[in-house]
């Protein structure tokens, strides 16, 4: 099979679509692979380590595109990438396609795209194995986020997350309790912080109560996430449905009786957002101020530590890529782990809910 890397052109993506260890992998089984010039640059990952495991350079995009009967990508095409796909073929990554433009999905149901969304691969026990390290890393970056962003030259309110003797910590309140979550619980405690989190699920809240009792937990109704608003000093929306977008549970209500000056860090952004005021925004320009709360809302965070990123994530999908591979799309979808992440085949639409979920 001819496997293709693009170079990702989304502004500030910097992951690449395969390492050079799962591109020889890839090769090892008797594949072909077509690399972008400079792909892997961003993660650090240089031409020649490619071409050291056997890959084809390639230095024009129509190449890649042209040549490609699976496409290994990280974030969501652009109007220009889904132009340059050829018909039938197969495109795998982070696409969110939930929170996607009509357009972007009207074309790859017309050119009979099969489109399989990293995200959504689903194991039986309900497990999100290639979404995890991303999750993982994002979780883990809100603290470092938040803390930059309470600092006064930031536009916060000055707080420092540890507090100091004689001086409370910052109330941290994180909406979630999933991977990304219970990263995010753990990061802000290593900090210090007065962290309380808020599930659905009473299962998710005795997991994370397990993992450190000092933890406060609460069921996430809209009571207790328009109280939980009122006192923090950061609060973090880690709200995840697969294959859907992200459900509004935090009103701009909410928001406004928040002190001002707090931050909102909403890491389910790259889903569509969890709050009536949150907006995309990016790593160049990353925070805006709305109803008086700062907002961090950048789909793509873990982009900015792309090495550990790119690592994480081949460690994670190189077992469902080569299957894809050795067996082809048809069979390799009877798989009911990467049959849950197939958005459109053949001119399908699958496995993918673009309403707004409620609470």
């Amino acid at each position: 099979m001819n496997i293709c890397i693009p170079k990702e052109r989304r502004p500030f993506e910097y992951r690449v679509g395969l390492s050079p260890m799962g591109v020889e992998i890839l090769i090892q089984n008797g594949h072909t692979v077509f690399i972008e010039h400079d792909a892997g640059q961003g993660a650090g990952f240089a031409d020649k380590e490619y071409d050291k495991v056997g890959a084809k350079i390639a230095y024009a995009v129509d190449e890649i595109y042209g040549r490609a009967e699976l496409l290994l990508k990280i974030a969501r095409p652009l109007d220009d990438e889904l132009d340059m796909l050829q018909p039938g073929t197969t495109i795998a990554g982070l696409l969110h396609l939930a929170s996607a433009k009509q357009n972007k999905i009207d074309a790859l149901l017309k050119d009979k795209i099969t489109a399989i969304a990293y995200e959504q691969i689903e194991e039986a026990d309900g497990s999100l194995p290639v979404l995890r390290p991303f999750s993982q890393i994002g979780g883990a970056m809100a603290a470092e986020v938040a803390s930059r962003l309470m600092q006064s030259d930031h536009g916060g309110r000055g707080v420092l997350l540890g507090g100091l003797p004689g001086i409370p910590p910052a109330e941290v309140v994180i909406i979630g309790a999933g991977i990304s979550g219970t990263y995010a619980a753990r990061a802000f405690k290593g900090l210090g912080a007065h962290v309380t989190v808020l599930d659905k699920g009473l299962n998710a809240l005795q997991r994370i109560s397990q993992y450190d009792s000092n933890f406060v937990t609460m069921l996430s109704t809209p009571r207790n996430i328009a109280r939980v608003c009122e006192y923090a000093d950061v609060l973090v929306g880690a709200v995840l449905v697969p294959g859907a977008r992200s459900p509004i549970i935090i009103t701009r209500e909410m928001v406004k009786k928040m002190k001002h000056r707090s931050v909102f860090i909403d890491i389910s952004i790259d889903q569509g957002g969890c709050s009536e005021t949150s907006r995309p925004t990016t790593h160049e320009h990353p925070s805006y101020v709305e109803e008086n709360v700062v907002h961090y809302c950048v789909p793509n965070m873990p982009s900015v530590v792309a090495r550990t990123a790119t690592y994480g994530f081949v460690n994670a999908a190189i077992a469902y890529i080569l299957e894809i591979a050795n067996l082809g799309v048809d069979k390799a979808i009877e798989n009911p782990a990467i049959e849950a992440g197939v958005n459109t085949y053949k001119g399908e639409l699958r496995h993918l809910s673009r309403l707004k979920n409620k609470e």
